[in-house]
């Protein structure tokens, strides 16, 4: 699949396997979700544009590369989308965040937008989409759908956890949209969660039910 990017590194899996386990804990679960993202925006933003420049060190002038002028956005998935964006800005801290609140009906699992709050500038950014889980992917396409509308020309979406269900609906519908994950699972069970995922990942992270 072109379009999707699995971060196997040692850590991430690692990460992973103790995200998995139902005996981790609300405070381990929300540092490990922060953690695990921070690893795969690494890899996300490996594609950013440099330019050199000039900088006086103590010893001598180095030429040297800095970003290039590139303005990046994160958009969380409310609200397991949230436990996400530390990690990512963390690592980008001068990005911008917008918010796409999301939920997927209960009887027919498709999704409904019920909140958008984006910068000003969005259209000028390259926007990261953030979700812990990539399970029948209608909130990804959702969301998708609504940062194109706005605009947006050059758009990626991350996840821990994907299903094959998933990925394939998001390659379906936007080929032109890469996706990072740690880990593709089996598939989706009859409830629509990812199996064997890591269970409700909004629950997990803010400790509800």
């Amino acid at each position: 699949m072109a379009n999707l990017h699995i971060i196997n590194h040692p850590l991430v899996q690692h990460k992973i396997s103790l995200l998995r386990d139902k005996n981790t804990g609300t405070k381990e679960f929300r540092e490990l979700v922060s953690e695990i993202a921070m690893f795969i925006c690494y890899e996300a933003t490996r594609d950013l544009p440099l330019k050199e420049i000039e900088i006086e060190t103590p010893v001598a002038v180095a030429k040297t590369k800095v970003i290039s002028g590139r303005k990046l956005a994160f958009v969380p998935i409310l609200r397991a989308g949230l436990g996400m964006v530390d990690g990512v800005t963390a690592l980008v801290p001068a990005a911008k965040i917008g918010h796409m609140g999301i939920f997927r009906q209960p009887d027919t699992k498709e999704a409904v937008k019920y909140y958008s709050k984006m910068p000003d500038d969005i259209a000028e950014r390259d926007v990261i989409i953030v979700d812990p889980m990539l399970a029948t992917g209608h909130s990804a396409v959702a969301a998708i759908d609504e940062i194109k509308k706005l605009g947006v020309s050059n758009i990626k979406f991350m996840c821990i956890v994907c299903s094959p269900e998933g990925v394939d609906k998001v390659r379906e519908a936007h080929p032109d949209v890469d996706i990072y994950t740690g880990v593709m699972d089996q598939g989706l069970n009859e409830d629509k969660y990812i199996v064997p995922g890591v269970g409700d990942a909004g629950d997990r992270i803010f400790g509800t039910r």
